[in-house]
């Protein structure tokens, strides 16, 4: 059966190329992925909270558990709080009859009654379906600014998680792990340069890799610190 409003989801089962719990570099946070690999697989907690600062791995692992379970043969969906602006509180209506509800970035919603309500109902009827819960936020629950002190309430008894950023090592490894997915090489080099030069999170520094992938591919050059430092110098005029 198919959930209330789920085909108007922008997102639901149109995850990125590219994050999958093997290719997560886990740093300090390998008991986040093991909980949502977990969750993903209908084991573990029921309801779990990722929280950290933006770039610390939260939407990719979210997007690597819908990936793992769909590929299981689960119905899982990720929702994108951070564009509550274009869907209705509604669309959470159904939602527990799915395998995995993954939602992202609960602080977009906080001190709007009715997706706080929506999401006050879900939760508890997705603990009466066993459905599982992912859920992530930018804080810890008492300081997301959620009005409904139900819902406080019920994300504050989620299994809470913390996600720590990468240190310059792991930055790296990401980097150059990603870099390989899509096709070519980038030296330690270049990947430091990369980290020093630019803002550090990852969000900002996986799009410019993007970049550079795609100007590589067009210059027919390889990624080195003049070609990065060329193509950082453009974006900036």
């Amino acid at each position: 059966m198919t959930p209330v409003g789920l085909a108007q989801l922008p997102l639901a089962f149109r995850l990125r190329e590219g994050p999958s719990f093997a290719n997560f570099v886990e740093g300090r946070n390998s008991g986040a992925r093991d909980w949502a690999q977990a969750a993903a697989s209908g084991q573990g907690e029921q309801s779990i909270y990722l929280w950290g600062a933006k770039g610390t791995g939260k939407t990719h692992l979210l997007e690597a558990a819908c990936r793992l379970g769909c590929e299981r043969g689960s119905e899982a969906v990720l929702l994108p709080l951070e564009q509550w602006g274009q869907l209705s509180p509604g669309i959470l209506a159904g939602l527990d009859q799915l395998s995995l509800v993954c939602v992202d970035d609960l602080e977009n919603i906080a001190g709007r009654p009715e997706w706080e309500e929506q999401l006050f109902h879900l939760y508890n009827r997705a603990q009466e379906s066993g459905t599982r819960l992912l859920m992530t936020g930018a804080r810890v629950p008492a300081a997301l600014g959620l009005c409904l002190s139900d819902l406080r309430s019920r994300v504050g008894a989620a299994l809470t998680v913390r996600l720590r950023p990468l240190d310059d090592d792991g930055r790296v490894l990401a980097l150059q792990s990603r870099a390989l997915e899509r096709g070519f090489q980038l030296p330690d080099d270049a990947a430091r340069y990369l980290i020093r030069r630019q803002p550090r999170d990852m969000h900002s520094l996986l799009r410019l890799l993007e970049d550079l992938d795609a100007a590589s591919l067009a210059a027919q050059r390889r990624v080195t610190i003049p070609f990065i430092r060329s193509l950082v110098e453009q974006r900036s005029r």
